[in-house]
């Protein structure tokens, strides 16, 4: 499930110096990634919040011969809390760059344009750095990006995360 837009406030300590610090956040929990199906071997997973006050999560699970399963989907917030399902035909993620990580030697998409074809929104997204690579019990790439693009003809920004696994090697059994 996903929280976005939760209003965010602390106290950041950087150096011996304290910040005050406010925002928003989103708060996303998966509860189990061991489902996936023997033909899978990983996920691309984004969740971007929009400047117009919207939010995007997308996500695609990647096979074994390298097409996109037909389970991916995905979620529009609109400004007024409505939501739209987004299910597979109703999206399109074309990555435009890669980046290889000079730790694990995997390759991982580092630009994509994600398109959603009723909404006319089309978001050309960014890594804000390229390597944000982790490597804990098994090795990915999760972290901040950035995006711009138009909405009906209108331009928009977002800022976002996004998830990359089964790149280094496939999640199968990981979890």
């Amino acid at each position: 499930y996903s929280q976005p837009r939760l209003l965010t406030s602390g106290e950041l300590t950087l150096g011996g110096q304290e910040y005050a610090v406010r925002g928003e956040s989103w708060m996303d929990h998966e509860f189990s990634t061991s489902a996936l199906e023997e033909d899978q071997v990983g996920w691309d997973w984004f969740a971007l919040q929009l400047d117009d006050g919207s939010e995007l999560m997308v996500f695609t699970l990647r096979t074994t011969e390298g097409s996109i399963d037909d389970y991916s989907q995905g979620m529009l917030i609109l400004p007024d809390g409505s939501t739209r399902r987004l299910e597979r035909k109703d999206f399109s993620i074309t990555v435009t760059q890669w980046w290889q990580s000079p730790h694990s030697g995997a390759q991982y998409p580092a630009g994509w344009v994600i398109d959603v074809l009723a909404e006319d929104l089309r978001l050309e997204v960014s890594p804000l750095i390229s390597d944000q690579e982790l490597r804990v019990s098994f090795t990915y790439w999760e972290g901040a990006v950035q995006a711009q693009g138009t909405r009906a003809g209108k331009a928009v920004t977002a800022r976002g995360y996004v998830e990359l696994t089964g790149y280094a090697h496939s999640m199968q059994g990981r979890l």
